[in-house]
């Protein structure tokens, strides 16, 4: 069932609570018992050491693999093919590489780089995985420039963690570019980046005062300490000194306390599938939704500007991809692959009206016709 000592201390407590006994069927304890609960406990500590010791030895087996140069598997970046436990240089996917890095150092910024290559109709080479399924094939994204300008393999190099180790493989670009091309990044930073998400608000547009009106996820700092506060749409708009009613509330307290009723609800199955109102049959499981009016009020509210607080993007960046969420699947893959059809791009796609709301008309209006 498990090799983890904490897991297992919850299943049990989770068959304590629905009066449920853990019995081996080739070994001679169950859980009823005292020293039942001892032998098992016992047996688990030793297999979480198998486990841990295990993944141990593994993880030092890469890192000493890397030390030594070599290639540990995995997606090879852009410019190489891999080639047993080292990297083979894919030479028209390495003029690439190294245009990339020219191009950049001579216009210094990678948003001005990304749209110049775009404009250009430059896009990343269509490849194949190790799974057979295909890749590539559309426009850079500054993260993928990021990723390249970044990646201290097109010298030669092998990083693990924070080392870098010499490759066995041979270098894309030299090293004098190289360093060019990171004191350039180096100088573009203005300030310490944060991990998008940490500072995430929740529970926006999930939560409403009095008059039915939804919470707006605001931030206040003192020095380095930022405190995040839900507070009324009326509070957060009207002119210092007015007199609409106030709400305010902790960000980092209410979520918190919605965390931990949703895992009581998600500790008790049974009682989940009893509010939920799941009705559990032989051979059909019946699901019947009931909507609470705040659910519905949410998401009736819930427009382009409160979808962009909460996801931390811009409103224009929603506005163009957020159709691209109802392609058909096959359209999809048609995508990803290259193969729609003659005329349509990305742009085409973002375009308003482009996308039908039925898959069958959308694969007729952006795939090619089969024999063609």
């Amino acid at each position: 069932m498990t090799r983890s000592l904490l897991d297992f201390s919850k299943l049990v407590e989770a068959f304590d609570a629905a009066g449920t006994s853990f019995v081996s069927v080739t070994q001679s304890f169950n859980t009823t018992t005292s020293m039942g609960r001892l032998t098992l406990n016992m047996l688990l500590s030793f297999a979480q050491f198998e486990r841990e010791v295990t993944a141990e030895r593994i993880r030092d087996k890469i890192a000493a693999s890397k030390a030594k140069g070599m290639w540990m598997g995995g997606t090879p970046p852009l410019g190489y093919r891999p080639d047993g436990r080292s990297l083979a240089i894919v030479e028209d996917h390495a003029r690439l590489v190294r245009d990339v890095f020219a191009r950049y150092l001579r216009l210094g910024n990678v948003r001005q780089f990304a749209d110049e290559l775009v404009n250009e109709g430059v896009r990343t080479p269509s490849r194949v995985n190790g799974k057979g399924r295909s890749y590539g094939g559309c426009s850079f994204t500054r993260g993928q420039l990021y990723a390249i300008l970044r990646n201290p393999i097109y010298i030669g190099d092998i990083a693990h963690k924070d080392k870098v180790y010499p490759g066995n493989h041979a270098a894309i670009i030299e090293r004098d570019l190289w360093d060019a091309a990171q004191q350039q990044l180096a100088s573009n930073i203005k300030g310490q980046r944060t991990a998008r998400g940490a500072n995430a608000s929740l529970l926006t547009g999930l939560l409403f005062d009095p008059e039915g009106q939804p919470l707006i996820p605001v931030h206040s700092a003192k020095g380095t300490v930022r405190y995040r506060y839900y507070v009324s749409k009326a509070q957060h708009h009207q002119p210092q000194g007015g007199l609409a009613p106030a709400l305010r509330l902790p960000a980092r307290e209410i979520e918190e306390v919605v965390r931990q009723e949703l895992t009581k609800l998600l500790g008790d199955p049974l009682g989940l599938i009893d509010r939920l109102g799941l009705t559990i049959q032989p051979d059909m499981l019946e699901v019947a939704m009931r909507e609470a009016s705040s659910i519905r009020q949410a998401l009736g509210k819930l427009d382009i500007i409160m979808l962009s607080v909460r996801e931390n993007v811009s409103a224009s960046w929603i506005t163009r991809v957020v159709r691209l969420a109802f392609l058909a699947p096959d359209v999809v893959d048609a995508v990803l692959a290259g193969r729609m059809k003659a005329g349509d791009d990305a742009k085409a796609l973002l375009t308003r009206g482009a996308i039908p709301a039925v898959w069958d008309k959308q694969g007729e209006l952006l795939l090619p016709r089969k024999g063609k």
